[in-house]
């Protein structure tokens, strides 16, 4: 008998998970060489391998580049492919991550939220339709001065839940399933080079999505773009005729980029953006980042391709400076490689239909280890969790959401162990 849904089963479970992974601090730093690039994302890691291992997941590991890794055995005899389930621990540092207390505004009642550490701060279903539709559902925020985690430490309770599930009912049939929880992934670091080797998966699922239903095979192609200015230091009093500002120049540059048709404010849909979200220096140097997003390769290169050509004439106006730009891949729309293999979508499709919770996609403007996955030889589209107003203090999370998710993935199991 195929399985159906368990109700309000894992309700208790993914809030408790979710509360508990929510306060550990697991911010990721894209300025770090390391692999995790912060220490303290090992704590939620070390957590995970100890709770897989205690709910009789097999083979579990943390490997040397901080990814948690484990297996539930095929109930099936037959060869059946191998199927991995993946979120990431780290929480982006755009917001603080640290000191989260989780608020828990059970059966809410469509009104306005508010919260305990900032008085000023609304969340309202008047700004935030997908609000409006979880009236009698168990909300959960952050207390207003951090984010939530719940991108994506929703994927990893639905994760550790799917587990723990199918390691106490072997009588669902599936082929072999993997587990996997990666860092790094919000500073484009979750997918190692090793990765798709030790998952030794054929096929896989991200569960880093937003709205119920969500099934996601589109995504932004990226470039990280980072521009370093060298002025002409002096002392401003002895300054004339010698000093170049690199602070000035980082300014023209800025002002000389499409600011009403480029940016993400400015966009939407299919549209592609050149965002500037850091600028650090003095006088002396200054040094600017910007992601470059675009669904389509061509549309990414001209995105490039403008920046570059914008620091070229900056220079050539002042060439007592010195400016580079340098754009480094960080990766592509899954869809390039799963518009030829479409299985591992239409099966997410045929879970979501036999569970009866209406399904929808429509191209995601981010990325997930999905992305670099997929690229890397591993199908991997990405699953809602129900995470909303991610990366700032307005971030929740439904705990029915959280629960139909993990429904899908132990149906998903299932198909795919009678493929």
């Amino acid at each position: 008998m195929a399985f159906s849904g368990s109700g309000d089963q894992f309700n208790a479970e993914l809030e408790d998970r979710l509360i508990r992974y929510a306060q550990i601090d697991t911010t990721s730093d894209e300025h770090s060489p390391t692999a995790p690039s912060t220490e303290r994302q090992f704590d939620l890691l070390n957590l995970l391998v100890q709770e897989l291992q205690a709910a009789g997941v097999q083979d579990v590991e943390l490997t040397s580049y901080g990814a948690v890794l484990g297996t539930v055995p095929a109930t099936v005899k037959e060869r059946r492919a191998t199927v991995a389930f993946l979120a990431h621990v780290d929480t982006t540092a755009a917001f603080p991550g640290n000191g989260v207390k989780p608020v828990v505004h059970r059966n809410y009642d469509g009104g306005e939220i508010r919260f305990p550490d900032n008085p000023d701060l609304v969340l309202s279903p008047e700004h935030d339709a997908y609000l409006a539709t979880k009236v009698g559902e168990d909300v959960i925020t952050a207390s207003g001065s951090t984010l939530l985690g719940a991108d994506d430490k929703a994927g990893v309770a639905i994760c550790m839940a799917l587990a723990g599930y199918l390691v106490q009912h072997p009588e669902i049939e599936h082929g072999p399933i993997r587990i996997c929880f990666t860092p790094d992934e919000e500073i484009g670091r979750g997918v190692h080079k090793d990765l798709p080797k030790d998952l030794k998966a054929d096929f896989a699922y991200t569960l880093d999505g937003a709205g119920r239903g969500e099934i996601v095979y589109e995504t932004f192609s990226a470039d990280l773009a980072i521009v370093q200015i060298e002025g002409v230091s002096i002392h401003p009093g002895q300054a004339k005729d010698t000093m170049v500002n690199a602070l000035h120049l980082a300014a023209k540059i800025i002002d000389s980029l499409p600011h009403v048709t480029r940016t993400p404010e400015t966009t939407d849909g299919r549209e592609g953006f050149l965002h500037i979200y850091q600028m650090t220096g003095t006088s002396a140097s200054a040094d600017l980042r910007f992601i470059v997003r675009d669904f389509e390769r061509e549309s990414l290169a001209d995105l490039g391709e403008l920046l570059q050509k914008v620091c070229a004439a900056i220079q050539a106006g002042e060439p007592r400076a010195k400016i580079t730009c340098t754009i480094t891949p960080q990766y592509r729309n899954m869809r390039y490689w799963l518009e030829d293999d479409m299985r591992p979508v239409d099966l997410a499709r045929q879970a979501a239909d036999d569970l009866g919770i209406p399904h929808f996609s429509t191209p995601t403007r981010g990325g997930t280890d999905g992305s670099r996955l997929t690229e890397m030889g591993v199908p991997t589209p990405n699953l809602f969790t129900g995470m909303q107003e991610i990366h700032g203090p307005l971030e929740y999370q439904t705990v029915q959401d959280m629960a139909r998710a993990t429904d899908l993935c132990i149906r998903l199991a299932e198909l795919w162990g009678g493929e």
